[in-house]
Parts: structure tokens; C-alpha cells; sequence
């Protein structure tokens, strides 16, 4: 059986998972590819955050515990950017298994109508609901899995990104 005859199989709860899983395998890849180019121009994209801060800081007599704070926020802000994004993933990851149980549901039911409308005298009436139950639970967890993965490591490595930029941005500034 062809991987579209499962998606057909499974009916609408199928394609929802497919277009999520569409959104959110795209996010990740525009994620992964933003946070290697910032990792590749570390020290340009820290140097353009210093300069942002001494702009700001001109004319300004600040303490310096305030001044380390106020760079610490320019970091978190270039950071907030690269972490746009993420929580649809995370929704994704958190919903999918939900509907692949939707769809469990609907299948089981399916196939309960089937069964007191016709009895058991023929399972082949009813399996079709049986096997939409378990397409759209399996379809849940597979597009749930890399999602969970994709998140889980983008948040890891745009921390440790978070970290590098403090400290390069913070040995300009001072």
C-alpha cells in the first residue's frame, strides 16, 4: 500500500495531520537554518548588538550592574527573534497524538455503527473503521516524534547560542 493510500484511509483527521506536519517540518528547517547563519556571523551579529547598545547608552549615566543588565536584554531580544516560530512547533508536537486519538475514536465508532447495524456476520464490514483508528494513531505519533525532536533541539542550541552571544557582546561592551 502506497503512503497515500493510508492518508486516504485515515480521512480527514490524516490530511490535518499531513498539513501540520507540513508547517511544522518547514519551521524547523527555517530554524535550523537561521540559527547556523547566526552561529556562522557570531561575532557580526555581536558586534551589531554592541554597537545597537552604545547607541543606546550615549548621553546615558548608568551603573554598571544596569549596563550589564540592559546588554544581557539586547541579547535576549536578537535572541526572542530566533525563537519565533518555536511554540507552533511545540503546539504541533503536543496536538498531533492528540488528534491521531481523535481519529482513534471516530474509527472506533465507525465501526461500532457498522457493527449494530449488521452484526458480526461479516468483519469485513467493519474493519475499515478499525483500521482508521489505528492509521490516524500511528499518523499522530509520526508526525509528533520529530516535532518533539526538532523542538527540544533548536531550544538547546539557541540557548548555548544565547550564551556565546552574552559573552561576546559583553566583552565588547566593557
Amino acid at each position: 500500500m502506497r503512503l497515500i493510500d493510508y492518508v486516504h484511509q485515515g480521512g480527514l483527521i490524516m490530511y490535518i495531520l499531513v498539513a501540520l506536519n507540513i508547517i511544522g517540518m518547514t519551521i524547523i528547517l527555517w530554524k535550523v537554518f537561521s540559527l547556523y547563519s547566526s552561529k556562522k556571523n557570531l561575532e557580526s551579529l555581536a558586534s551589531s548588538i554592541s554597537k545597537r547598545f552604545s547607541t543606546k547608552m550615549k548621553d546615558k549615566s548608568v551603573g554598571e550592574e544596569l549596563k550589564h543588565t540592559l546588554a544581557k536584554e539586547e541579547v535576549e531580544y536578537e535572541i526572542s527573534q530566533l525563537e519565533s516560530g518555536l511554540n507552533t512547533v511545540k503546539i504541533i508536537a503536543s496536538i498531533a497524538p492528540l488528534l491521531g486519538l481523535l481519529g482513534t475514536v471516530i474509527g472506533i465508532l465507525g465501526a461500532f455503527d457498522v457493527i449494530s447495524k449488521s452484526g458480526l456476520s461479516d468483519p469485513s464490514m467493519f474493519a475499515g473503521g478499525i483500521s482508521m483508528a489505528l492509521i490516524t494513531t500511528v499518523g499522530g505519533l509520526i508526525v509528533a516524534i520529530p516535532h518533539f525532536i526538532g523542538h527540544n533541539y533548536l531550544i538547546r542550541a539557541i540557548d548555548k547560542l544565547q550564551a556565546r552571544l552574552e559573552d561576546s557582546v559583553l566583552s565588547k561592551v566593557f
